[in-house]
C-alpha cells in the first residue's frame, strides 16, 4: 500500500521511544523529529506537520505529568489523536438513503481516476441494495463515455451519455431526470477533469452543479499528486461545495501524504480509498482504524473485517459442512470462491489486529491468487462424483490424467492440487463436531473452537505477528464478545 512506508517510519520512531530507558524531553523531541521527517517526505503539507508537532508537545507536558503516569502510552495516544485530526475534519459527509433519490457529483483533476471511481462507488452501493445509475457529463476528454459505458456494462449498472451532444450541462440534466423517472435512488454524475488554472472548465463545473443540484459533491484525489494537493483541493472547494474526498491509486509507489492534505484544504472527510484497478479494490475509509493499521497499533478494524466476510460467506452452508467433517473438492472450490470474492487478501488481513502488510508482499499475493485460480480450473475438469466424494482412492491415475488433459495443465499440477486438498482436509477434519453458534451465541465459537487447532491452520509468520498462542486466544475472546460479530456466521436475529 502507498502509505505502508510512512506507517513503517512512524512505527519505528515510536519503537525507538519505547526502547528508551527514561522518557524525557529529549526522547520525545527525537521521536517527533523522526515522525516530522517521515510526514514531510510523504508530501504532507508543512503547516499541518508543524501544527501536529506543537499540539503533541502541548498534550505531553512533562512538568504537569505526575510520576505514576505511563508516559509512553500518553505520547502514543497523542500521536494517534493528532494523526486522526489531520484526516478527520470532525463532520460526517452526506450519506445516501435507500429508496430516496440522491444525486452525487464527482469532480477532480485530469487523470485522477474519476470515471473508474464513479463505477466503483456505484458498484459498492449496488452490492448493498441500492439502485445506482451513472451519467457521463464529461464531453472534454475523448473516450470518456466509452470508458464509463464499458465499466457500467461490466458492473451491470444503467448509464447515460451522448456521442453527439457537446454541452455537459444538458447531458447531466437529461440523465438525472431520466433516472429519477426510473426510480434510481443513487444517481452519479461524472464530470470533466480540470485543474485550478482552467477558469472555463471551472465555470462549466459550477454550471453542472447548479443545474443538477447534487446532494453530495465528491472530490477525487490522486494519491501521487504531492504538495500541490492542498492548493488544488482548496480551489475546488471554493468553486463547488465539496462534501467528501475519495483518494485513488493507493496501491502505487507514490508518497501519498499530499492527498491526505486535501482533507485539511476541503474540510471534508475521506470516505473511500481506491486500492487498485478492479471493482472490488475499493475500501471504506474509517479514520481511527486506518491510522491504527498504518501504525500497527490498536485492535485493527473488526467491523470492516466482519462486514467483508458477511458480504461473501453463505450464512448456513460452508461452516455447517465443515462442522460435520464433510470436506470435499466441492467444499474446497466454494472456499476458494469466497476467498477471491473478498478482494485482495492483504487488504482483508490488514483489518485483523496485529497483522502487518509486510507479511504478504504484493508479488506473493498475486502469485497466491493465480494459484487459487489454477486449482479452480483443474476442479472445473472434475465430474460431480469426483467433486462430491471425500474418498481419494477413487482418484486413480487415469482420472488424474483426464483432469490434466481437460484443464490443459501438466499432471504434476493436478498432483499438487491433490496434496493441497489432503493438507486442508486434515486441518478441517479436526474441526468435526464443532457447534455452529445460533441466535447471537457467538461466544460459542470461541468456546468450541480450540485455539490449538486454529493455530495449525495459520501461517507461522502470521501466528507470531498476532502474538503466538496467547495472542490467538485473546483474539478469539474478542471475537466471542464483539457485538458486530454476532451475526457473522448467521448468529443473531435477522431483522
Amino acid at each position: 500500500m502507498v502509505l505502508a512506508q510512512l506507517g513503517g517510519s512512524i512505527s519505528r520512531a515510536i519503537q525507538q521511544m519505547n526502547n528508551a530507558t527514561i522518557i524525557d524531553e529529549k526522547v520525545l523531541n527525537d521521536c517527533l523529529n523522526e515522525i516530522t521527517r517521515a510526514l514531510l517526505q510523504a508530501d504532507v503539507q508543512f503547516t499541518l506537520v508543524r501544527n501536529m508537532q506543537t499540539n503533541i508537545k502541548k498534550i505531553v507536558d512533562f512538568d504537569a505529568l505526575a510520576a505514576g503516569h505511563n508516559k509512553r502510552n500518553i505520547i502514543k495516544q497523542a500521536i494517534l489523536k493528532e494523526l486522526c485530526k489531520i484526516l478527520d475534519p470532525g463532520k460526517p459527509s452526506f450519506a445516501p438513503k435507500k429508496g430516496k433519490t440522491s444525486v452525487v457529483m464527482f469532480v477532480g483533476l485530469q487523470g485522477s481516476g474519476k470515471t473508474t471511481t464513479c463505477t466503483k462507488y456505484a458498484y459498492f452501493h449496488q452490492k448493498k441494495g441500492w439502485k445506482p445509475a451513472l451519467v457521463c457529463a464529461d464531453t472534454f476528454r475523448a473516450g470518456a463515455f466509452d470508458q464509463l459505458k464499458q465499466n457500467a456494462t461490466k458492473a451491470k449498472i444503467p448509464f447515460y451519455g451522448s456521442y453527439t451532444e457537446s454541452d455537459p450541462v444538458s447531458i447531466a440534466v437529461e440523465g438525472v431526470e431520466r433516472f429519477k423517472k426510473e426510480n434510481c435512488d443513487l444517481i452519479i454524475v461524472d464530470t470533466s477533469g480540470r485543474h485550478m488554472q482552467e477558469a472555463a472548465l471551472f465555470e462549466e463545473m459550477r454550471q453542472v452543479y447548479e443545474a443538477t443540484k447534487p446532494d453530495l459533491v465528491i472530490f477525487v484525489m490522486d494519491s501521487s499528486i504531492g504538495q500541490a494537493a492542498f492548493d488544488q483541493a482548496k480551489a475546488f472547494k471554493q468553486s463547488v461545495a465539496v462534501g467528501a474526498v475519495i483518494v485513488t491509486k493507493m496501491d502505487g509507489h507514490a508518497k501519498g501524504g499530499g492527498a491526505l492534505s486535501a482533507v485539511a484544504a476541503t474540510k471534508s472527510p475521506v470516505i473511500f480509498m481506491g486500492t487498485g484497478e478492479h471493482m472490488d479494490e475499493f475500501e471504506v475509509f474509517d479514520v481511527e482504524p486506518f491510522v491504527n493499521r498504518l501504525l500497527g497499533m490498536g485492535g485493527g478494524d473488526w467491523s470492516g473485517f466482519v462486514e467483508r466476510i458477511q458480504e461473501v460467506v453463505p450464512k448456513d452452508q460452508q461452516l455447517e459442512k465443515l462442522s460435520q467433517g464433510n470436506f470435499t473438492f466441492r467444499t474446497l472450490y466454494e472456499q476458494f470462491q469466497t476467498l477471491l470474492k473478498m478482494g485482495p487478501m492483504s487488504q482483508v488481513l490488514s483489518m485483523l489486529p496485529g497483522f502487518s502488510q509486510e507479511l504478504m508482499p504484493e508479488g506473493r499475493e498475486k502469485e497466491s491468487q493465480a494459484k487459487i485460480k489454477r486449482y479452480m480450473t483443474m476442479m472445473d475438469s472434475m465430474t460431480n462424483q469426483e467433486l462430491d466424494s471425500s474418498n481419494l482412492k477413487m482418484m486413480n491415475e487415469s482420472r488424474l490424467m483426464r483432469i490434466a488433459r481437460g484443464c490443459g495443465r501438466p499432471l504434476r499440477d493436478v498432483m499438487e492440487l491433490l496434496e493441497e486438498y489432503k493438507r486442508l482436509a486434515k486441518i478441517w477434519g479436526k474441526m468435526k463436531g464443532m457447534k455452529i453458534p445460533k441466535k447471537g451465541e457467538m461466544s460459542a465459537l470461541s468456546r468450541n473452537m480450540n485455539a490449538q487447532q486454529l493455530s495449525k491452520a495459520l501461517p507461522p509468520q502470521m501466528l507470531n505477528q498476532i502474538g503466538g498462542m496467547g495472542g490467538l486466544q485473546s483474539l478469539m475472546k474478542q471475537m466471542g464478545s464483539a457485538k458486530d460479530v454476532m451475526g457473522m456466521f448467521g448468529g443473531g436475529d435477522n431483522k
